[in-house]
């Protein structure tokens, strides 16, 4: 299995001219119908070797967690997470394997992110901002050794649990109890329109999606449409027993707009991590009139039909969208064919 990574490794090595894996690509389009931003490729798994990969490493490392944590806690998530980098050191950066990198730079940051919690655990309120705080500095240091595509998104994610954190540990007073819930989820979403905007940011510099920085923006990208959408959820009650036909039309709207940036920005992940936020405000207005598991699976049928549906007509409808666009969007998202 090769990416547009390697090719363009090879030519940069002198193994296959531009011209020729140019051509290579056009014609690979030609016989798919459609162009490599369309696709969508993500580096993931590459294969079952790095399924393989991935189990051998979580066996050592919750079992060394699990040996060791017995003596002590922080020496035994201290291990968890130099085991991590230990093994990146090899599986990442000697053999390049896509899913084991995930895995790896997950368990580092979590493992930091745990150390820290017990490290601090006496500073009470603010020991969570210390380990977002650690977290977002682990994250540094495994991008610059590693690059690993995700490491972009789990630090962004970690810096926003260090903003969310250190607000709450500031206007916690009991003048602000009242208020300090919808101020959390303006912040949540004020996070997750500057990551949409951070994504925009690597997409634009990859318009052709050759590079592995397409994968730091599909990862952002499904970072931040959760981060978009849940406040809004959370914000006009439908998890408090408050569901109505106005706050779930907001949802619906909300994703529909979501749909269309989706389509216009040509990244399906976008619409589809926040997904289960609309089937879940559907299904709860249809389970108003009637049997609640019978009216989810009519929910999750129309849903379906409807992402088929527009999966099979995308390049047409996006090619119609984006040529009424502005020039100055037209240069920030892939051209449409």
């Amino acid at each position: 299995m090769y990416t547009d990574e390697d090719l363009n490794n090879a030519v940069d090595k002198g193994i296959f001219t531009a011209s020729s894996v140019d051509e290579f690509r056009r014609e690979q389009q030609s016989i798919k119908h459609v162009t490599i931003a369309d696709e969508e490729n993500i580096r993931l798994i590459g294969g079952f070797n790095d399924i393989f990969i991935v189990i051998a490493c979580a066996l050592l490392l919750f079992s060394s967690l699990w040996a060791v944590k017995s003596i002590d806690p922080r020496l035994g998530f201290a291990t968890f997470a130099v085991l991590s980098w230990a093994l990146a050191e090899f599986f990442v950066l000697k053999r390049k394997m896509a899913f084991p990198a995930i895995m790896l730079l997950l368990a580092f940051i979590g493992g930091v992110f745990k150390l820290s919690m017990e490290v601090f655990s006496a500073l009470d309120q603010q020991a969570i901002i210390a380990a977002t705080g650690a977290s977002v500095i682990a994250a540094a240091c495994h991008w610059r050794r590693f690059r690993v595509p995700i490491t972009i998104a789990a630090g962004t994610a970690a810096t926003i649990g260090f903003i969310v954190s250190s607000f709450v540990s500031t206007f916690t007073t009991p003048d602000m109890l009242n208020v300090l819930t919808d101020w959390i989820l303006v912040v949540i979403f004020a996070c997750g329109i500057l990551t949409f905007l951070f994504a925009m940011y690597w997409d634009a510099s990859d318009r052709a999606r050759v590079t592995n920085r397409t994968d730091t923006a599909f990862w952002l990208h499904l970072l931040s449409a959760p981060l978009i959408i849940h406040p809004v959820f959370l914000g006009v009650g439908i998890l408090n027993g408050e569901e109505g036909i106005s706050s779930i039309a907001i949802i619906v709207s909300l994703y529909l707009l979501m749909s269309l940036v989706s389509i216009i920005i040509d990244r399906r992940a976008f619409m589809v991590s926040s997904l289960v936020y609309v089937l879940y405000a559907l299904s709860s207005l249809m389970s108003m009139y009637g049997d609640v598991g019978t009216n989810f699976a009519i929910t999750g049928i129309a849903i379906g039909a409807a992402l088929l549906l527009l999966s099979a007509l995308w390049h047409p409808v996006r090619g119609k969208i984006v040529t009424l666009l502005p020039s100055v969007i037209k240069q920030l998202v892939p051209d449409a064919k």
